[in-house]
Protein backbone atom coordinates (compact mmCIF):
# COMPACT_ATOMS: atom_id res chain seq x y z
CA UNK A 1 0.00 0.00 0.00
CA UNK A 2 1.22 3.49 -0.85
CA UNK A 3 1.51 5.30 2.52
CA UNK A 4 -1.31 7.80 3.04
CA UNK A 5 -0.94 11.18 4.73
CA UNK A 6 -4.13 10.46 6.68
CA UNK A 7 -2.81 7.26 8.30
CA UNK A 8 -1.51 8.85 11.52
CA UNK A 9 -4.67 10.92 11.87
CA UNK A 10 -6.88 7.83 11.59
CA UNK A 11 -4.76 5.97 14.16
CA UNK A 12 -5.03 8.88 16.58
CA UNK A 13 -8.78 9.15 16.12
CA UNK A 14 -9.19 5.43 16.77
CA UNK A 15 -7.42 5.86 20.10
CA UNK A 16 -9.99 8.36 21.32
CA UNK A 17 -13.32 7.45 19.70
CA UNK A 18 -15.26 4.16 19.67
CA UNK A 19 -16.27 4.77 16.04
CA UNK A 20 -14.23 6.27 13.22
CA UNK A 21 -16.00 7.18 9.99
CA UNK A 22 -14.06 7.62 6.75
CA UNK A 23 -15.83 9.14 3.77
CA UNK A 24 -14.62 9.99 0.30
CA UNK A 25 -15.26 9.22 -3.35
CA UNK A 26 -15.40 5.66 -4.54
CA UNK A 27 -11.99 4.18 -5.32
CA UNK A 28 -10.13 6.78 -3.22
CA UNK A 29 -8.47 4.09 -1.10
CA UNK A 30 -10.74 4.03 1.97
CA UNK A 31 -10.96 0.24 2.19
CA UNK A 32 -7.26 -0.28 1.54
CA UNK A 33 -6.32 2.21 4.24
CA UNK A 34 -8.71 0.74 6.83
CA UNK A 35 -7.64 -2.85 6.26
CA UNK A 36 -3.98 -1.89 6.47
CA UNK A 37 -4.39 0.11 9.69
CA UNK A 38 -6.76 -2.33 11.42
CA UNK A 39 -5.71 -5.84 10.37
CA UNK A 40 -7.37 -7.45 13.42
CA UNK A 41 -10.77 -5.98 12.64
CA UNK A 42 -13.18 -8.18 10.72
CA UNK A 43 -13.90 -6.68 7.31
CA UNK A 44 -17.55 -6.61 6.18
CA UNK A 45 -18.73 -5.09 2.89
CA UNK A 46 -22.33 -3.96 2.79
CA UNK A 47 -22.09 -3.77 -0.99
CA UNK A 48 -22.53 -7.58 -0.94
CA UNK A 49 -26.28 -8.22 -1.41
CA UNK A 50 -26.32 -11.27 0.90
CA UNK A 51 -24.50 -9.41 3.66
CA UNK A 52 -26.73 -6.38 3.27
CA UNK A 53 -29.88 -8.50 3.41
CA UNK A 54 -28.71 -10.08 6.69
CA UNK A 55 -27.93 -6.64 8.15
CA UNK A 56 -31.30 -5.23 7.11
CA UNK A 57 -33.42 -8.15 8.33
CA UNK A 58 -31.59 -8.89 11.59
CA UNK A 59 -29.25 -6.00 12.50
CA UNK A 60 -28.79 -7.20 16.07
CA UNK A 61 -27.80 -10.70 14.99
CA UNK A 62 -25.64 -9.29 12.23
CA UNK A 63 -23.60 -7.18 14.66
CA UNK A 64 -23.32 -10.02 17.16
CA UNK A 65 -21.94 -12.32 14.46
CA UNK A 66 -19.24 -9.87 13.44
CA UNK A 67 -17.80 -9.41 16.89
CA UNK A 68 -16.52 -6.43 18.82
CA UNK A 69 -14.10 -5.05 16.25
CA UNK A 70 -15.15 -4.62 12.65
CA UNK A 71 -14.79 -2.52 9.53
CA UNK A 72 -18.16 -1.89 7.89
CA UNK A 73 -17.58 -0.81 4.30
CA UNK A 74 -20.16 1.35 2.46
CA UNK A 75 -22.23 1.41 5.63
CA UNK A 76 -24.68 3.96 4.22
CA UNK A 77 -26.17 1.08 2.24
CA UNK A 78 -27.79 -0.15 5.48
CA UNK A 79 -28.91 2.94 7.43
CA UNK A 80 -30.82 0.98 10.10
CA UNK A 81 -27.55 -0.34 11.49
CA UNK A 82 -26.57 3.01 13.00
CA UNK A 83 -29.09 2.84 15.84
CA UNK A 84 -27.87 -0.62 16.85
CA UNK A 85 -24.26 0.54 16.74
CA UNK A 86 -25.22 3.35 19.10
CA UNK A 87 -26.46 0.89 21.70
CA UNK A 88 -23.33 -1.25 21.45
CA UNK A 89 -20.85 1.61 21.79
CA UNK A 90 -22.85 3.12 24.66
CA UNK A 91 -22.61 -0.21 26.50
CA UNK A 92 -18.89 -0.56 25.73
CA UNK A 93 -17.22 2.60 24.36
CA UNK A 94 -13.91 0.91 23.57
CA UNK A 95 -11.77 3.21 21.38
CA UNK A 96 -11.47 2.10 17.78
CA UNK A 97 -14.18 -0.52 18.10
CA UNK A 98 -15.86 0.12 14.75
CA UNK A 99 -14.53 1.64 11.54
CA UNK A 100 -17.17 2.84 9.08
CA UNK A 101 -16.59 3.86 5.47
CA UNK A 102 -18.93 5.46 2.97
CA UNK A 103 -18.79 7.08 -0.43
CA UNK A 104 -21.89 9.24 -0.07
CA UNK A 105 -22.05 12.00 2.50
CA UNK A 106 -25.84 11.97 2.54
CA UNK A 107 -26.21 8.42 3.84
CA UNK A 108 -23.24 8.26 6.17
CA UNK A 109 -23.58 11.70 7.73
CA UNK A 110 -27.34 11.48 8.24
CA UNK A 111 -26.91 8.16 10.04
CA UNK A 112 -24.14 9.54 12.21
CA UNK A 113 -26.05 12.73 13.02
CA UNK A 114 -29.14 10.82 14.07
CA UNK A 115 -27.54 7.98 16.04
CA UNK A 116 -23.81 8.36 16.59
CA UNK A 117 -23.28 12.05 17.30
CA UNK A 118 -20.50 12.50 19.85
CA UNK A 119 -19.38 8.90 19.47
CA UNK A 120 -17.70 9.10 16.08
CA UNK A 121 -14.75 10.94 14.55
CA UNK A 122 -14.92 11.73 10.85
CA UNK A 123 -12.23 11.97 8.21
CA UNK A 124 -12.59 12.62 4.48
CA UNK A 125 -10.20 10.71 2.24
CA UNK A 126 -9.64 12.02 -1.29
CA UNK A 127 -7.45 10.35 -3.95
CA UNK A 128 -3.66 10.49 -3.71
CA UNK A 129 -2.03 13.81 -2.92
CA UNK A 130 1.05 15.24 -4.60
CA UNK A 131 3.09 14.47 -1.46
CA UNK A 132 1.93 10.84 -1.42
CA UNK A 133 2.71 10.29 -5.11
CA UNK A 134 6.06 12.04 -4.79
CA UNK A 135 7.08 9.95 -1.78
CA UNK A 136 6.13 6.76 -3.63
CA UNK A 137 8.03 7.77 -6.77
CA UNK A 138 4.80 7.81 -8.79
CA UNK A 139 4.37 11.53 -9.45
CA UNK A 140 4.33 12.33 -13.15
CA UNK A 141 7.46 13.97 -14.50
CA UNK A 142 5.35 16.55 -16.33
CA UNK A 143 2.51 18.79 -15.21
CA UNK A 144 0.39 17.80 -18.20
CA UNK A 145 0.83 14.15 -17.25
CA UNK A 146 -0.27 14.87 -13.68
CA UNK A 147 -3.36 16.77 -14.85
CA UNK A 148 -4.35 14.03 -17.30
CA UNK A 149 -3.81 11.08 -14.96
CA UNK A 150 -5.43 12.65 -11.93
CA UNK A 151 -4.90 11.00 -8.57
CA UNK A 152 -7.26 8.03 -8.18
CA UNK A 153 -5.28 5.12 -6.66
CA UNK A 154 -6.07 2.38 -9.25
CA UNK A 155 -4.50 4.43 -12.03
CA UNK A 156 -1.22 4.66 -10.11
CA UNK A 157 -1.29 1.34 -8.24
CA UNK A 158 -1.81 -0.69 -11.39
CA UNK A 159 -0.58 1.67 -14.11
CA UNK A 160 -3.99 1.69 -15.81
CA UNK A 161 -4.85 3.80 -18.84
CA UNK A 162 -6.64 6.89 -17.44
CA UNK A 163 -8.95 7.23 -20.42
CA UNK A 164 -10.31 3.71 -20.04
CA UNK A 165 -10.43 3.80 -16.24
CA UNK A 166 -12.31 7.11 -15.97
CA UNK A 167 -14.85 5.96 -18.56
CA UNK A 168 -15.57 2.85 -16.50
CA UNK A 169 -15.60 4.88 -13.29
CA UNK A 170 -18.26 7.26 -14.54
CA UNK A 171 -20.40 4.42 -15.87
CA UNK A 172 -19.93 1.93 -13.05
CA UNK A 173 -19.90 4.14 -9.98
CA UNK A 174 -20.86 7.73 -10.58
CA UNK A 175 -23.97 7.20 -12.68
CA UNK A 176 -25.11 4.31 -10.49
CA UNK A 177 -24.68 6.27 -7.26
CA UNK A 178 -26.50 9.26 -8.69
CA UNK A 179 -29.45 7.09 -9.69
CA UNK A 180 -29.71 5.90 -6.09
CA UNK A 181 -30.01 9.46 -4.82
CA UNK A 182 -32.07 11.26 -7.44
CA UNK A 183 -34.53 10.38 -10.14
CA UNK A 184 -32.66 10.83 -13.42
CA UNK A 185 -35.18 10.04 -16.13
CA UNK A 186 -32.86 10.65 -19.07
CA UNK A 187 -29.28 9.56 -18.41
CA UNK A 188 -27.99 11.37 -21.50
CA UNK A 189 -29.15 14.69 -20.00
CA UNK A 190 -27.23 13.97 -16.80
CA UNK A 191 -24.16 12.98 -18.83
CA UNK A 192 -24.35 16.32 -20.65
CA UNK A 193 -24.65 18.04 -17.28
CA UNK A 194 -21.45 16.33 -16.08
CA UNK A 195 -19.50 17.41 -19.16
CA UNK A 196 -20.75 20.98 -18.94
CA UNK A 197 -19.72 21.09 -15.28
CA UNK A 198 -16.24 19.94 -16.28
CA UNK A 199 -16.14 22.78 -18.80
CA UNK A 200 -16.84 25.18 -15.94
CA UNK A 201 -14.24 23.92 -13.46
CA UNK A 202 -12.44 26.91 -11.98
CA UNK A 203 -15.20 29.31 -13.02
CA UNK A 204 -17.92 31.22 -11.21
CA UNK A 205 -21.02 29.08 -10.88
CA UNK A 206 -24.13 30.32 -12.66
CA UNK A 207 -26.98 27.88 -12.00
CA UNK A 208 -29.39 29.46 -14.48
CA UNK A 209 -26.87 29.50 -17.33
CA UNK A 210 -25.87 25.91 -16.65
CA UNK A 211 -29.50 24.82 -16.48
CA UNK A 212 -30.26 26.53 -19.81
CA UNK A 213 -27.42 24.68 -21.53
CA UNK A 214 -28.37 21.34 -20.02
CA UNK A 215 -32.07 21.84 -20.63
CA UNK A 216 -33.24 21.58 -17.01
CA UNK A 217 -34.31 24.08 -14.36
CA UNK A 218 -31.84 25.83 -12.07
CA UNK A 219 -33.43 23.95 -9.15
CA UNK A 220 -32.59 20.66 -10.83
CA UNK A 221 -29.02 21.87 -11.39
CA UNK A 222 -28.79 22.78 -7.70
CA UNK A 223 -30.03 19.32 -6.72
CA UNK A 224 -27.65 17.52 -9.06
CA UNK A 225 -24.69 19.61 -7.88
CA UNK A 226 -25.53 18.72 -4.28
CA UNK A 227 -25.34 15.05 -5.21
CA UNK A 228 -21.99 15.55 -6.94
CA UNK A 229 -20.70 17.31 -3.83
CA UNK A 230 -22.01 14.53 -1.59
CA UNK A 231 -20.20 12.01 -3.81
CA UNK A 232 -16.94 14.00 -3.67
CA UNK A 233 -16.90 14.79 -7.37
CA UNK A 234 -17.09 18.59 -7.18
CA UNK A 235 -16.44 21.29 -4.60
CA UNK A 236 -17.99 24.74 -4.41
CA UNK A 237 -15.36 27.26 -3.32
CA UNK A 238 -17.00 30.18 -1.49
CA UNK A 239 -15.99 33.82 -1.97
CA UNK A 240 -14.12 35.37 0.93
CA UNK A 241 -16.20 37.68 3.09
CA UNK A 242 -13.73 40.51 3.83
CA UNK A 243 -14.30 43.31 1.37
CA UNK A 244 -11.60 45.91 2.27
CA UNK A 245 -14.12 48.55 1.18
CA UNK A 246 -14.55 46.85 -2.19
CA UNK A 247 -17.68 45.49 -3.86
CA UNK A 248 -17.21 41.75 -3.88
CA UNK A 249 -18.39 38.95 -6.11
CA UNK A 250 -20.66 36.76 -3.97
CA UNK A 251 -20.97 33.76 -6.29
CA UNK A 252 -19.02 30.55 -5.50
CA UNK A 253 -16.63 28.93 -7.94
CA UNK A 254 -17.02 25.33 -9.10
CA UNK A 255 -14.12 22.88 -8.97
CA UNK A 256 -13.81 19.20 -9.69
CA UNK A 257 -11.91 17.38 -6.97
CA UNK A 258 -9.83 15.44 -9.51
CA UNK A 259 -8.27 16.96 -12.61
CA UNK A 260 -8.11 13.60 -14.38
CA UNK A 261 -11.85 13.05 -14.14
CA UNK A 262 -12.49 16.60 -15.36
CA UNK A 263 -10.06 16.06 -18.26
CA UNK A 264 -11.83 12.84 -19.29
CA UNK A 265 -15.22 14.57 -19.22
CA UNK A 266 -13.74 17.30 -21.44
CA UNK A 267 -12.85 14.65 -24.01
CA UNK A 268 -9.08 14.83 -23.46
CA UNK A 269 -7.68 11.45 -24.45
CA UNK A 270 -3.95 11.87 -23.95
CA UNK A 271 -1.36 13.85 -22.04
CA UNK A 272 -0.30 15.52 -25.27
CA UNK A 273 -3.71 17.17 -25.70
CA UNK A 274 -3.42 19.03 -22.40
CA UNK A 275 -0.67 21.45 -23.50
CA UNK A 276 -2.80 23.21 -26.14
CA UNK A 277 -6.18 22.80 -24.50
CA UNK A 278 -7.97 26.08 -23.74
CA UNK A 279 -8.85 24.86 -20.23
CA UNK A 280 -5.31 23.85 -19.26
CA UNK A 281 -5.12 26.76 -16.81
CA UNK A 282 -8.47 25.83 -15.27
CA UNK A 283 -7.37 22.20 -14.93
CA UNK A 284 -4.18 23.30 -13.17
CA UNK A 285 -6.18 25.52 -10.84
CA UNK A 286 -8.47 22.54 -10.20
CA UNK A 287 -5.45 20.38 -9.37
CA UNK A 288 -3.98 22.92 -6.92
CA UNK A 289 -7.27 23.56 -5.12
CA UNK A 290 -7.66 19.79 -4.76
CA UNK A 291 -4.21 19.54 -3.18
CA UNK A 292 -5.01 22.19 -0.57
CA UNK A 293 -8.24 20.38 0.27
CA UNK A 294 -6.46 17.02 0.59
CA UNK A 295 -4.00 18.54 3.04
CA UNK A 296 -6.87 19.69 5.25
CA UNK A 297 -9.00 16.58 4.96
CA UNK A 298 -6.12 14.22 5.74
CA UNK A 299 -5.86 15.93 9.14
CA UNK A 300 -9.61 15.54 9.76
CA UNK A 301 -10.12 19.27 9.24
CA UNK A 302 -12.76 21.01 7.19
CA UNK A 303 -12.01 23.31 4.30
CA UNK A 304 -10.45 26.67 5.18
CA UNK A 305 -10.35 27.84 1.57
CA UNK A 306 -12.07 30.64 -0.30
CA UNK A 307 -11.28 33.00 -3.16
CA UNK A 308 -11.34 36.79 -3.30
CA UNK A 309 -12.63 38.85 -6.21
CA UNK A 310 -14.08 42.32 -6.46
CA UNK A 311 -16.27 43.71 -9.19
CA UNK A 312 -13.46 45.70 -10.78
CA UNK A 313 -11.44 42.58 -11.62
CA UNK A 314 -9.02 42.30 -8.70
CA UNK A 315 -8.72 38.66 -7.69
CA UNK A 316 -6.74 36.18 -5.60
CA UNK A 317 -7.24 32.54 -6.59
CA UNK A 318 -7.12 31.13 -3.05
CA UNK A 319 -7.37 32.59 0.42
CA UNK A 320 -6.25 30.12 3.09
CA UNK A 321 -7.45 31.02 6.58
CA UNK A 322 -5.09 30.31 9.48
CA UNK A 323 -7.01 31.48 12.56
CA UNK A 324 -6.98 35.30 12.19
CA UNK A 325 -4.35 35.27 9.43
CA UNK A 326 -5.00 35.01 5.70
CA UNK A 327 -2.63 33.44 3.17
CA UNK A 328 -3.12 34.54 -0.44
CA UNK A 329 -2.25 31.98 -3.11
CA UNK A 330 -2.06 32.68 -6.83
CA UNK A 331 -2.14 29.77 -9.30
CA UNK A 332 -0.33 30.14 -12.63
CA UNK A 333 -0.09 27.30 -15.15
CA UNK A 334 2.83 28.91 -16.99
CA UNK A 335 6.41 27.71 -16.61
CA UNK A 336 8.20 31.07 -16.76
CA UNK A 337 7.98 33.30 -13.70
CA UNK A 338 7.09 36.90 -14.52
CA UNK A 339 6.61 40.01 -12.40
CA UNK A 340 2.97 40.24 -13.49
CA UNK A 341 2.23 37.13 -11.44
CA UNK A 342 2.89 39.05 -8.24
CA UNK A 343 0.61 42.01 -8.88
CA UNK A 344 -2.63 40.46 -7.70
CA UNK A 345 -1.15 39.10 -4.48
CA UNK A 346 0.71 42.29 -3.63
CA UNK A 347 -2.30 44.50 -4.31
CA UNK A 348 -4.46 42.33 -2.07
CA UNK A 349 -1.80 42.37 0.66
CA UNK A 350 -1.73 46.16 0.63
CA UNK A 351 -5.43 46.07 1.51
CA UNK A 352 -5.25 43.17 3.99
CA UNK A 353 -2.39 44.69 6.00
CA UNK A 354 -1.34 42.72 9.07
CA UNK A 355 -3.89 39.97 8.36
CA UNK A 356 -1.87 38.77 5.34
CA UNK A 357 0.82 36.08 5.77
CA UNK A 358 3.05 33.96 3.53
CA UNK A 359 1.95 35.14 0.05
CA UNK A 360 2.48 32.32 -2.41
CA UNK A 361 2.43 31.65 -6.13
CA UNK A 362 2.13 28.02 -7.30
CA UNK A 363 3.13 27.63 -10.93
CA UNK A 364 3.52 25.03 -13.63
CA UNK A 365 7.28 25.33 -14.07
CA UNK A 366 10.38 24.24 -12.18
CA UNK A 367 11.66 27.45 -10.60
CA UNK A 368 11.57 28.12 -6.87
CA UNK A 369 12.04 31.75 -5.85
CA UNK A 370 11.43 34.27 -3.09
CA UNK A 371 10.63 37.45 -4.97
CA UNK A 372 9.45 40.78 -3.54
CA UNK A 373 8.32 38.99 -0.40
CA UNK A 374 6.31 36.38 -2.32
CA UNK A 375 7.15 32.68 -2.17
CA UNK A 376 7.10 31.09 -5.65
CA UNK A 377 7.01 27.29 -5.76
CA UNK A 378 6.69 24.77 -8.61
CA UNK A 379 3.70 22.45 -8.82
CA UNK A 380 5.65 19.30 -7.98
CA UNK A 381 7.21 20.80 -4.84
CA UNK A 382 3.96 21.59 -3.03
CA UNK A 383 4.21 20.83 0.68
CA UNK A 384 1.91 21.45 3.61
CA UNK A 385 2.76 21.93 7.26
Amino acid sequence: MIPRDAADTVRNLAQGYPVVGITGPRQSGKTTLCRALFPRHRYVSLEDPDVREFAEEDPRGFLEQHGDRAIFDEVQRCPDIFAYLQRLVDESPVPGRYILTGSQQFGLLSGITQSLAGRVALLELLPFSVTELRSAGLLSGTLDGALWRGAYPPIHDRSLDPGIWYGNYVQTYLERDVRQLINVRDLTVFQRFLRLCAGRTGQLLNLSSLGDEVGVSHNTVREWLSVLEASYIVHRLPPHHRNFNKRLVKTPKLYFLDSGLAAWLLGIESEGQIASHPLRGALFETWVVGEFLKARYSRARGSNLSFWRDRTGHEVDLIVEHADRLQPVEIKAGATVTGDWLKGVRTWMSWAGDAAVDPTVVHGGKQRQDREGVRIIPWNALEFD
